[in-house]
């Protein structure tokens, strides 16, 4: 009988070994969720076609994104952080507009970490290309919907939000700018 119980425990042992805890493989999920109202007129900047909320639409929070690696994929999306660009206000980092001819960036909630990226270069991969960008601002994961955010959806946890000067340095037609699959690294 106590071969038996030895025995038992090592198979326990072996199973809990071949599959780690789930702990370590947890993907970053939905915290939360806003429902969307109608951005009062004009309020909502559509350039780069960017989304604007829609009354009764929930739409997803996040307070994470996914794990960083020296290879993140993410999605590469089009802003403007210029003054009156769909961007908003001025980029959270310092404060300031930037030139969409400049090749600087938001990050998701997660990946912008409270700022600890700020004014920090990244490498961005895609279409065959890399380029480096500086982080100036957050894709905010979660909120949305308001003035602050000029009327538009959380940011999904897994987005690079771009300059124009990216996708060009990417060597992306500006027909197909809007989403790329693309990796990024801290520089």
């Amino acid at each position: 009988m106590m071969n038996f119980t030895i025995g038992g425990f090592l198979i326990v042992l072996l199973l809990l070994a071949a599959y780690p805890s789930e702990a370590r493989f947890q993907t970053c999920k939905p915290s939360g969720k806003i429902r969307g109202t109608t951005p009062p007129p004009g309020q909502c900047n559509p350039e780069n076609d960017s989304d604007c909320c829609k009354a009764g639409k929930f739409y997803p929070t996040y307070k994470c994104s996914p794990p960083v690696s020296e290879t993140t994929k993410a999605v590469l999306t089009i802003n403007s952080f210029e003054k009156g660009g769909d961007g908003g206000g001025p980029s959270e980092c310092d404060n300031k507009y930037h030139s969409d001819d400049t090749p600087v960036v938001a990050l998701s909630t997660g990946w912008y970490n409270g700022g600890s990226r700020c004014l920090n270069n990244v490498v961005i991969s895609g279409n065959g290309r890399s380029v480096t960008a500086m982080v100036v601002d957050e894709c905010d994961s979660t909120m949305g919907c308001d003035e602050d955010h000029d009327y538009q959806p959380p940011c999904p946890n897994n987005i690079v939000d771009a300059s124009k000067a990216v996708w060009k340095a990417l060597g992306v037609s500006e027909g197909d700018w809007g989403e790329l699959d693309i990796t990024w690294s801290d520089a």
